[in-house]
This record gives C-alpha cells, sequence and structure tokens, in this order.
C-alpha cells in the first residue's frame, strides 16, 4: 500500500456520486448511436468516443489517487474492478456475435469476425484495425466488431496508468505535472502522425491518450478549478458549445484527431468540471439522461452489431424506420444486459472467483474466434456448391495486377507488354479495376478474331482527364500519361469503363480529347450493382430457401436511368454507347449465374465480373465494339 504525501499531494473531487456524469455518458453514447445509424443527421457524432475518454480518465484517475491517498490502493483489487465492469457485458455480445456470424456470414468474412473476436477479447481491436483498415472506409462498415476499437485504447491505457502513478508516488513526483507532460507529449504525436499516418493516429493508443489524460488531469487538479455557480455555468456552457461545433463542424472526411480533438476533449473537461452549473444540475442530471448514462456501456456493446447484422440480413440499405427500430432494441438489450447480467456481477459481493471466472469466459472467447479462424469460417456449413459460390475469387493474372492493371500507391509505370503493337485493329481498354475485368473477355475473343490489345487500367482511377479521385491522389497524373500513351499508340478503338458518375463532365472532357486522335470512342456502361456483394446474396438466398440462387435475380440495381444520362451527355461529342446492363439485365431481373458450377457467377462482390461473365459480356458486344470487322483498322 502507498499513500500520497509532500510534493505528490492531490486535490480529488468529492468521492460523492455525480448523475451529471451519468449524464454526460448519455450524451456520448447518443453521439455515436445517431453517428451511426443516421450520419447525414449528426456527421461527427463519432466524437462521442471522445467524451467517453474523458471522463473515463476523470473517473478512474480520481479512484485510483483517491485510494493512494488513503494508503489502500491495491492493483489486484483495480483490476478486479475492471475485468467486473467490462468482461460481463462484453463476453455476452462477443457471443451473441459469434452467433449471428455463424447464421448469416460467407465463410472469408465469418473467419475474418473470428479474427476480431479473437483481437476484442484480448483487447487489442484497435491494433488490430490498424493492421486492416481505416474506421470510416466501406469495408469497415461491414464489421460487427468495428466499434470495439475504443475499448482497446482504454483497457491498454489501463494497463501501465496505475503503474505510473504508484511509481510517481513513490518518487515524489507531481502527478499533475507528469499528466501534463505526457498528456502534451500524446497530442503533439497526434498532430505529428495526422498527415503522414492519419489511420495510426486514430488508432493507436499513444495517439490517443491525451483525452484521457485530459480527465485525469482534471480530477488531479480539482481544487485548482473555481466552483462558484457563476463560474461553473461559464464552463459548462462553453463545454456545450464546444462540444455542438466539433458534432456539426466535423465529418468522417477530415483527419482526425488530429487538432480538431481539442474541441470535444476541452468540451468534456469543461462540463466535467462544473458540477454546480444549471446545465449539470437540470440537463445532464435529469432521469432520462442518468437512466441512458447508466446503460451507456451495454448500450454501445449492442448498437453497431445489430446495425450491421441487420444489413447482412436485409441485403440491401437499411431504411430509416429499420435503424430507429434496430436502435429500440439495442436499448432493450443493453437494459436487460445491464440488469441481469452487469448489474449482479458488478455489485453483487467481491471475490477472486468472479475475477477468475470471467477471465476464464474471455479466455474462451477468444479461443472460439481463433478456432473459427483456424477452422476458415467453418465452411462446412454450407453445401459445396453454394460454398464455392460464396467463396469465388477473382484471378488476378487474368487482369494482370501488378503489370497492367495498377495499384497506384505501388506501381505507377506500365510497361511495354501491356501494348500489342504489332496487331490491328488496336483496342485500347482505358478505366478502373471494373474495366481490368474485361480483359478475360477481350483474350477470349482473340482466338476467333484478329486484333491487338493494350491495357492501361488502375485500380479506382476512372478514365477522366483532370479529375481529382478522392483517396486517389495519382490518378490524375496517371490519366495524363495515358491520354500521353494514346497520341503515341494510336490505337483504333478506345474503350472507356468505369465508376464515373461524379465525374462525367470530366470523362465528356475526355471523350472530346480522344476524338481529336481519330480514334472510335466506345463508352461500356455499367455492369449491375449488388449492394452487398453477389456471393453475400448466394448465402443469403440460401440461408432463406435452402436452395441455389436463381439464373436471374431482381435484387441488382441495373444502372438503366444513368444509361440514358450517358448517352444524352456522351453520344452527342461522337461517342458510341454500349450498355453492358442490357446484355445482364432482363424485366425478371439481372443474371446472378451462367450455370451452376461456381465459376459461373457473375461477379465476384459488388460489380468486378468473373472470368466466365467477362467472356459472356464480350462475346454478346463483339461485334458492335469492332464495328465493320476485326480486320479494320484506322487509316495509317
Amino acid at each position: 500500500m502507498v499513500a500520497i504525501s509532500g510534493s505528490s499531494a492531490l486535490s480529488l473531487p468529492s468521492p460523492k456520486y455525480r448523475p451529471d456524469v451519468d449524464g454526460l455518458r448519455a450524451v456520448a453514447v447518443m453521439l455515436v448511436l445517431n453517428f451511426h445509424a443516421f450520419p447525414d443527421a449528426a456527421p461527427g457524432g463519432f466524437v462521442g468516443v471522445d467524451v467517453f475518454f474523458v471522463i473515463s480518465g476523470f473517473l478512474i484517475t480520481g479512484i485510483i489517487a483517491r485510494e493512494l491517498e488513503l494508503g489502500r490502493f491495491s492493483l489486484i483489487e483495480f483490476y478486479n474492478r475492471r475485468i467486473r465492469r467490462i468482461f460481463p457485458a462484453l463476453i455476452v455480445v462477443l457471443c451473441a456475435t459469434l452467433v449471428l456470424g455463424w447464421l448469416w456470414m460467407l465463410p472469408s468474412a465469418f473467419a475474418q469476425l473470428g479474427s476480431d473476436t479473437f483481437a476484442s477479447a484480448a483487447f487489442l481491436a484497435n491494433i488490430a484495425l490498424l493492421l486492416q483498415s481505416g474506421y470510416f472506409d466501406v469495408e469497415s462498415a461491414k464489421k460487427p466488431l468495428l466499434h470495439l476499437w475504443s475499448l482497446g485504447i482504454e483497457e491498454q491505457f489501463y494497463l501501465f496508468w496505475p503503474l505510473l502513478l504508484v511509481i510517481a508516488v513513490r518518487l515524489r513526483m507531481s502527478i499533475l505535472a507528469g499528466i501534463a507532460l505526457l498528456g502534451i507529449a500524446s497530442f503533439a504525436l497526434n498532430v505529428m502522425l495526422i498527415d503522414s499516418n492519419p489511420v495510426a493516429a486514430f488508432y493507436l493508443p499513444f495517439t490517443r491518450m491525451f483525452e484521457l489524460l485530459a480527465g485525469a488531469a482534471l480530477a488531479c487538479g480539482w481544487n485548482k478549478v473555481g466552483h462558484g455557480v457563476k463560474a461553473s455555468d461559464w464552463r459548462a456552457w462553453t463545454g456545450v458549445a464546444l462540444i455542438a461545433a466539433s458534432v456539426v463542424m466535423l465529418d468522417s472526411h477530415r483527419a482526425f484527431p488530429g487538432w480538431w480533438a481539442a474541441l470535444p476533449v476541452a468540451g468534456s473537461a469543461l462540463l466535467l468540471s462544473a458540477p454546480a452549473a444549471w446545465v449539470n444540475r437540470a440537463v445532464l442530471a435529469s432521469r432520462p439522461l442518468v437512466w441512458i448514462g447508466l446503460i451507456s456501456y451495454p448500450l454501445y456493446l449492442w448498437h453497431w452489431p445489430l446495425l450491421v447484422f441487420g444489413g447482412i440480413i436485409k441485403f440491401a440499405p437499411l431504411t430509416l424506420p429499420e435503424r430507429e427500430l434496430i436502435l429500440l432494441a439495442s436499448v432493450v438489450l443493453a437494459w436487460a444486459t445491464y440488469r441481469f447480467v452487469e448489474t449482479p456481477i458488478r455489485f453483487g459481493v467481491p471475490s477472486r472467483r468472479k475475477m477468475f471466472g470471467l477471465g476464464a469466459g474471455m479466455a474462451m472467447i477468444a479461443v472460439a474466434g481463433f478456432a473459427v479462424v483456424w477452422g476458415r469460417g467453418f465452411d462446412y456449413r454450407l453445401p459445396p456448391e453454394i460454398r464455392a459460390m460464396a467463396n469465388v475469387t477473382t484471378e488476378s493474372s487474368k487482369w494482370r495486377f501488378h503489370e497492367c492493371m495498377l495499384d497506384l500507391s505501388r506501381e505507377t509505370t506500365f510497361p511495354d507488354s501491356c501494348v500489342e503493337r504489332d496487331r490491328r485493329p488496336l483496342v485500347l481498354v482505358w478505366g478502373d479495376s471494373t474495366a481490368g475485368a474485361l480483359l478475360p473477355g477481350l483474350r477470349k475473343a482473340q482466338e476467333a478474331r484478329n486484333f491487338g490489345i493494350a491495357q492501361l487500367t488502375s485500380s479506382s482511377c476512372i478514365p477522366a482527364l483532370n479529375a481529382d479521385i478522392p483517396g486517389n491522389p495519382n490518378c490524375r497524373a496517371m490519366n495524363d500519361k495515358v491520354f500521353s500513351l494514346v497520341r503515341q499508340i494510336e490505337p483504333d478503338i478506345v474503350v472507356l469503363h468505369g465508376t464515373w458518375e461524379k465525374h462525367l463532365d470530366n470523362v465528356a472532357e475526355t471523350v472530346v480529347a480522344l476524338k481529336k486522335t481519330n480514334a472510335r470512342v466506345i463508352i461500356l456502361g455499367g455492369v449491375p450493382m449488388w449492394r452487398r456483394g453477389l456471393p453475400s446474396e448466394v448465402l443469403r438466398y440460401f440461408m432463406l430457401h435452402r436452395t441455389l440462387i436463381p439464373e436471374r435475380s431482381p435484387s441488382a440495381s441495373p444502372p438503366t436511368a444513368y444509361d440514358a444520362v450517358m448517352r444524352a451527355r456522351l453520344e452527342p461529342l461522337g461517342a458510341e454507347f454500349i450498355s453492358a446492363s442490357d446484355v445482364f439485365c432482363n424485366a425478371q431481373g439481372c443474371l446472378t449465374r451462367i450455370g451452376d458450377a461456381a465459376g459461373d457467377i457473375t461477379v465476384i462482390d459488388q460489380v468486378h465480373l468473373t472470368e466466365m461473365a467477362s467472356v459472356f459480356l464480350i462475346e454478346s458486344i463483339i461485334d458492335r465494339l469492332l464495328g465493320s470487322g476485326a480486320s479494320a483498322s484506322r487509316p495509317r
């Protein structure tokens, strides 16, 4: 046992329960829920996690420092309390998520969920996500345990924080000065990384701990804050304004945390510092907010998996009423978890038996997650034909990945082998990865017809001159390079294909430039969009009907309306338009497969054609593509 004395003595807040803190928890969790369910209404609602961090640092540091001051702090008892607080609800949610994954996920996705479950049970979710992707990208939105990154950061912080406080007390160091030094260093590291590595700045505990330390500093310097009603009101209203400003001004496109994190962190600290303020007494301490605050932890755990699985099961974007119902279900489950799981374990008679039992339960969850990974998502759950279709992948060699299908973060030059200069007519394929998926069909067509292929395609880079593509800063320069090659190799036919809905004017500019080279310009319209992936639709149909998906399904979104827009915009400029949607879709729906084998499925994900579908499409349009015949070529 260690007691605080001398220079390390602190001024601490009263241990008396503060209902306004639970009210602030309610605000934090409602911000996060609204961001996830209604992102347009609360674009910066993700700052609710930052509010949680400040609250946690304030409360936990206050408890540790108070026990140190009384000379009765015990690391074992501290971790016993943390386990009884964190583990019960988390074990329930992780178990439920694994069960839902077993029922509704493809083997590959279920294997990824197993990996995420293992990481979450080990409180390493933030590190696992750092190695996978960012918080705001599309793939992350499909991860049922994405939100547990914050729990990882918090528990990693509390692994070392009590030890640092004990060491500071024994060395008679100024705890407040130490907190300030660590907090400034953490914030500075966050600002340094936000431009060069924003994903690391978001997920690393070292770049987020300044938020917990802001609460810790408030707890340890409590008496340095004026607690009069007038001063408290001023701080509270300023805190409300800062949090509100961060919710309104921030969105998923801003680099965060960075400097922006100062807004919700400062706002939360100001509100916590003002228990006497009217906002705290009348609003935050109100019964409805306090009740939500009490169930905020299980509510945070439940809401995101339910939203993700709601989308997986429906296989379409959730409507507003559906998202509202899911949030209502989250509240009901959170209350039940708080009432029947968390409260009896957390507030019952404390014992080491509970601690070890909960630890064993969490270890079993980790083992279960590892078993799902080891079992490759337990693909035996599905019949062989469903399993094969659900796991169909592209053969990267057929698209010539990293050769003529470039990843612009790694490659920026096309080798000479991408252009068959000695064959005419020469067909240039220019576009993004959806254009790369046309190559198997074009290669097959070459077996019966005499023409050459020039493949100049780049991942996520549409064929649109002077267009700045978000997330792909090298695309504009690459398109300039491709156009220079066009003038050099003089293709007879240029096929433009890509997902360019937001850049049609730039595509029109590209058509005008290409027509000046005397090439035929063909616009190949988009293929049907399977919103959550055709392999997932195969699985969903089997789960509902216990049979193979029919050859045509109305679940796809054919780009018929946009086809008309492209025709009207680009044909007057001299381009020829060919609809891929007309090949795959009719009044009964869009083709899901061209046969019964796994490789006969038409799409490997949302929009990328399989080899069989690529051959089917090109066979259907090759006469129109080559025009007057394979022997025709531009005048030399």
